[in-house]
């Protein structure tokens, strides 16, 4: 609208100063040209959607010589002119073709209302080499301009789509946080009820007491209940809100204890940790105790959490009658830990024979879960 406005006082203005000059030489056919071009302006050249562009260029550049036929002073159109042509055409080939064109009319008549023919050809010489030297100077900003919107609009697009892809990325990435959290968790507690459900319909059934295993199932129950809700509300884990790793893992083991009647020895040898190397070595020995429930056949078990330069660490053994650590599993439980050492850059190490299984996990110091 504003670069509108501008060519309406553009255009207004030059016709208004060529009326001037031709009634001041007294040539009202100059006159008469100016009025003709400022009508072809407000009838086609500012509404090319209408009528095509071309005609208004067509009128132009005959009224240009037309009116400099009759009066020399009519050439300062050009000023004007070729502007207006240079915008109106696509392309250079078109501004340079039609500059030709509207000098050769211009130079035309002036040759005819001066009888000159070098003057002319002087004249609109000059004229010609700036138009289009001042064409496609500007016509090379256009394309640069157009060049970087094209850019912008592009970075515009990849930005949009990284958005997209950040917030599907997080999407995804709390799904699998979640899954590893339910897993490792309310999962294995779960496992640990049905099991005691179990343990207990056998005492009853055999008549004895199922008093011990129905509170260790209270417990269980209650446990799972809790991980639940610091699940839910994203707070540390239940087994580290008091002490840290060492006492998560005494207690662990009590309960395992209780739970399995395995022996379950603890050592626990390593600095103060941050929460979040916390709770990957719990949620590491979680899942190993209840491989072990599950597979093992194992007495004894014992948990060994360690320290070394610049890495902290858990070793997980058993007496159990071991498995193929290279044989495909069809659970979640091993690959799960690996993923949750991997996204710490921590590792996971398998060693199993018939006399037992060795899993070691180790972490750098400092990570976040």
């Amino acid at each position: 609208m504003t670069e509108r406005r501008w060519w309406h006082v553009a255009v207004v203005g030059i016709a208004a100063l060529l009326t001037v000059l031709a009634l001041v030489n007294g040539e009202p056919v100059a006159v008469g040209a100016a009025v003709v071009i400022l009508v072809a302006w407000f009838a086609a050249g500012q509404f090319p959607a209408r009528v095509p562009r071309t005609v208004f260029l067509v009128v132009l550049i005959v009224a240009s010589g037309v009116g400099t036929a009759f009066d020399p002073s009519f050439a300062t159109v050009q000023c004007v002119a070729y502007p207006l042509l240079w915008t109106s055409t696509e392309g250079r080939a078109q501004g340079i073709v039609g500059s030709i064109i509207l000098s050769a009319s211009v130079g035309f008549g002036t040759w005819w209302s001066t009888g000159s023919v070098v003057q002319a050809l002087a004249v609109q010489g000059i004229s010609l080499a700036l138009s289009i030297g001042l064409g496609l100077w500007i016509t090379s900003i256009a394309d640069q301009s157009h060049e970087r919107k094209r850019l912008l609009d592009e970075l515009r697009s990849a930005q949009e789509r990284l958005s997209a892809l950040d917030r599907q990325t997080g999407i995804t990435s709390e799904r699998e946080r979640l899954a590893r959290e339910i897993h490792d968790t309310i999962a294995q507690d779960l496992t640990g009820i049905v099991m005691l459900s179990q343990r207990a319909q056998r005492e009853l059934a055999t008549g004895g007491g199922a008093a011990e295993t129905l509170g260790l199932l209270e417990e269980s129950a209650r446990t799972a209940l809790a991980e639940t809700r610091a699940l839910v509300a994203s707070s540390a884990p239940v087994a580290l809100e008091s002490g840290g790793i060492a006492d998560a893992l005494h207690r662990l083991a009590a309960r395992f204890e209780r739970e399995t009647g395995m022996t379950v020895a603890v050592r626990a040898d390593v600095p103060a940790l941050d929460r979040d190397t916390e709770v990957v070595l719990l949620r590491c020995a979680q899942e190993a105790l209840a491989n072990v429930r599950k597979h093992s056949g194992a007495s004894n078990v014992e948990l060994d959490a360690f320290a070394g330069d610049g890495s902290v660490g858990l070793r997980v053994s058993d007496d159990g009658t071991g498995f193929d650590p290279a044989a495909a599993a069809d659970g979640f439980g091993l690959s799960g830990m690996r993923e949750r050492l991997a996204l710490v850059g921590g590792a996971l190490e398998v060693t199993s024979s018939p006399a037992g299984t060795l899993l070691t996990a180790t972490l750098p110091l400092g990570v976040t879960a």
